[in-house]
């Protein structure tokens, strides 16, 4: 029986593939890695589950006499969110093991990496596993909510805050609000106001809860709605907090309106409620956007001269604002500076300057950038779609796979994006047996591939008249579409 995509294509190099993570772990033991490191469990449990076949996961980790607590298993579904299926499978393993007991963490990141990949089904027996050994609360039911609503799946959402009761978690203004929340946030603000308008005689909204609609209004954007949510407030007696003066700022910028946005900060500075450094960040990121380079550098010293310390986040923006109208010379100088007052860059500080390389072209600055960077902070998933999408756009498809190598060196799980950009550039280099490789790979961690990324290589098999690979990839991602609404 054919097991794999790989048994299909016949690819000599398949058992190099499974023993990648053995390499990986050979090359740490001479490296010269403590022995500390090694037994640790949440980093030999990563190694053990990016290495092994799925088939044999249960047993190696069994075997390897690994030892788990709440904290390991926690750290080890965190790593693993965009595996879902992956996630799972360990998270059932650990389930089983003697004097362990999941805890409601552990539940709440498997229902939030299941219902990324829409294993709702899956899911719901896990709130019904939670309910059997009373562990449910109201963080457990705003979690799905958020999780539904972003998959656009408006009415799951509202029916899952109105099936509460039945599971005797009775919903209160926490779930009130995570529901109105999740709403404003998937861009479902009309939804979220028609829900706040039919219960808040029931949940009497306070000013988180006008502070969510607010911010639902700005990103509509609908700014003469947001100014009509904002006057309901004050005149409901709900004193506007720092939080709702940031949304409002915010709103105002992305409406093009900083000039009254910053009008909005002086009065601040008169009254107790401060502005802060989240505050000056938007604004100094929005005169980068609008090109308005001096004004973002006032701001800035402003901020300073207001005895507001800086923060990575305020001067992301800075330097942003110096890559909007090309100033690298600039953006290094600031970073220069924030090494001089020792505030780390983050993965957000690196992406801003490596997207602005890579738009202008100089793709040997931005692999330098990129491998100073890992020296100071970790790559997010951003960072390394965009460099393997880089190299592969520049058919450098070697280099591509090296961060790829790099990435799983580092035990980073890949998302559906990460895989879909180094399987396109397969694709478009004529790689099709190590295309197939990734998409099943993919696939067997619980993602599916977007329509684009399996039409691409639909073409390239039917074009090799392979159509029997494609029936076996089409039977496996048919097995990730399970997505109905139960409880």
């Amino acid at each position: 029986m054919i097991k794999s995509v790989v048994d299909m294509l016949k690819i000599n190099g398949c058992q190099k593939k499974l023993s990648l993570g053995w390499n990986v772990l050979a090359r740490m033991c001479s490296s010269g890695e403590t022995i500390k490191e090694i037994a640790d469990p949440t980093k030999k449990i990563c190694e053990l589950m990016i290495s092994c076949p799925k088939l044999g996961l249960d047993t190696s980790l069994s075997e390897n006499g690994i030892r788990v607590s709440p904290a390991v298993v926690e750290n080890v579904l965190k790593r693993f969110e965009n595996a879902g299926m992956l996630a799972y499978q360990f998270f059932e393993w650990a389930g089983k093991q003697r004097n362990y007991e999941h805890s409601v963490r552990a539940y709440h990141t498997m229902i939030e990496s299941l219902a990324k990949i829409r294993q709702y089904q899956i899911m719901w027996d896990l709130v019904n596993t939670m309910r059997s050994m009373k562990l449910l609360n109201v963080e457990t039911f705003c979690v799905i909510m958020r999780k539904y609503a972003r998959a656009q799946k408006v009415e799951e959402a509202v029916y899952t805050f109105n099936i509460m009761e039945k599971y005797d978690v009775p919903p209160n203004m926490a779930a009130f609000n995570s529901l109105i929340s999740a709403l404003c946030k998937s861009k479902n603000v009309v939804k979220a106001q028609e829900i706040f308008n039919g219960m808040k005689d029931r949940f009497i909204p306070d000013s988180k809860t006008y502070s969510i609609l607010l911010e639902g209004w700005g990103k509509s954007p609908n700014l003469p709605k947001a100014r009509e949510i904002f006057r309901e407030m004050v005149d409901m007696g709900c004193d506007p907090d720092i939080v709702t003066y940031g949304i409002m700022v915010d709103i105002l910028c992305k409406a093009g309106r900083v000039d009254e946005a910053v009008g909005i900060v002086k009065e601040m500075d008169s009254t107790v409620c401060k502005p802060t450094s989240f505050i000056y960040s938007v604004l100094v990121h929005t005169y980068g956007i609008e090109n308005r380079i001096e004004d973002a550098v006032d701001m800035f010293l402003d901020m300073e001269r207001n005895g507001i310390e800086a923060d990575v986040a305020v001067y992301n923006a800075l330097i942003g604002a110096f890559c909007k109208v090309n100033k690298l010379k600039n953006a290094y100088r600031v970073l220069n500076e924030m090494d001089c007052r020792g505030i780390r860059p983050n993965s957000r500080t690196c992406n801003i300057i490596l997207n602005s390389l890579i738009s202008c072209g100089d793709t040997d600055e931005a692999y330098r950038v990129f491998r100073r960077m890992i020296k100071v902070c970790d790559p997010d998933a951003d960072t390394y779609t965009m460099m393997i999408k880089m190299f592969c756009e520049n058919d450098e498809l070697e280099m591509a796979l090296k961060v790829w190598k790099y990435m799983r060196l580092k035990q980073f799980v890949p998302g559906m994006h990460t895989f879909s950009v180094l399987i396109n550039g397969l694709c478009k280099n004529g790689n099709v047996s190590k295309a197939c490789v990734l998409l099943e790979e993919m696939m067997e961690k619980g993602i599916r591939p977007s329509s684009v990324t399996f039409g691409k290589l639909k073409q390239l098999l039917i074009k090799e008249g392979r159509e029997d690979v494609l029936e076996f990839l089409r039977e496996k991602m048919n097995l990730l579409v399970k997505e109905p609404l139960c409880d």
